[in-house]
């Protein structure tokens, strides 16, 4: 204790992020435990904060409507929350959405003789597609039986799988995973990552009395699909020119900083639960 106490000490960067963590943690367990109005209205801010950063994201190569995406995504999100929207519903919904972008790119072209049609309709996709259907689907997951365990669960893995990465690539990292997008990572931080997720998967079997092989394997999945998303942030900002997506999380960045792997392993989980069951 002493030593991890030193160390903390030492990195004033590796302490804010430490609190900040904790807070993140707390509120979105807190959440799923209490589930309904509580996991929604969480879920829905961060969401929404989240579609925020990536439109500045794509503002940054592309042109598009800050509001459509905004309010397209907001009432997915609500729809979702308050029970309105199934899987099919926000599934057509996207190519509502998409429409109603073609058809503003229609009538600025007709005013002003300028349209980005292609590259308009991409984004407002992409938004929804990368921030708000994962958490839809984490509202989803809420609401089934069994679902606070798999969310928790889900979280909790993806979330051991960044500290272990993070400490064993750290301190024993020496193989670079993928030197162009993310220079500091490493393959024995990705498989310490991994193992790390996977053994919580166990874990949270054990603590639940439920059998272990559906958790283990979701503890496999987010420990490999979750530093695959956050390599794949990483792109996104490489090509935005920007070191982080926001400053709301000490330490950190931004929300989609901190829930990059949580996108990813979201959508992955939510294809576990509603398709293998």
């Amino acid at each position: 204790m002493g030593k991890l106490r030193d160390f903390l000490l030492a990195s004033p960067e590796l302490k804010l992020r430490t609190v900040s963590s904790i807070f993140i943690v707390l509120l979105v367990i807190g959440g799923i435990l209490l589930g309904g109005f509580w996991w929604s209205a969480i879920v829905v801010l961060i969401a929404t904060l989240s579609l925020r950063e990536f439109y500045k994201l794509q503002s940054e190569r592309i042109s598009s409507s800050p509001l459509l995406l905004l309010l397209s995504g907001l009432c997915i999100l609500l729809g979702t929350a308050f029970g309105f929207m199934s899987v099919s519903a926000i599934l057509c919904s996207i190519s509502a959405v998409a429409f109603i972008a073609l058809f503003l790119e229609v009538l600025k072209h007709q005013v002003s003789g300028e349209s980005d049609a292609l590259a308009s309709m991409g984004a407002i996709v992409a938004g929804i597609a990368y921030v708000v259907l994962p958490w839809s689907f984490m509202i989803l997951i809420r609401s089934r039986e069994l679902g606070a365990m798999f969310l928790a669960t889900l979280f909790l893995c993806t979330w051991s799988c960044d500290v272990a990465a993070y400490f064993v690539g750290s301190h024993f990292g020496r193989t670079l995973l993928c030197s162009r997008v993310s220079p500091h990572k490493t393959w024995e931080g990705f498989i310490g990552g991994a193992a790390a997720s996977f053994m919580c998967g166990g874990l949270m079997a054990l603590i639940f009395s439920f059998p272990p092989m559906p958790l283990l394997l979701m503890g496999l999945l987010c420990g490999v699909a979750g530093q695959l998303g956050d390599l794949g942030e990483s792109v996104l900002k490489r090509e935005a020119g920007v070191k982080d997506t926001g400053s709301l999380i000490p330490g950190h960045g931004g929300l989609l900083d901190r829930f990059d792997s949580i996108l990813v392993n979201g959508t992955l989980a939510f294809v576990i639960f509603e398709l293998v069951g």
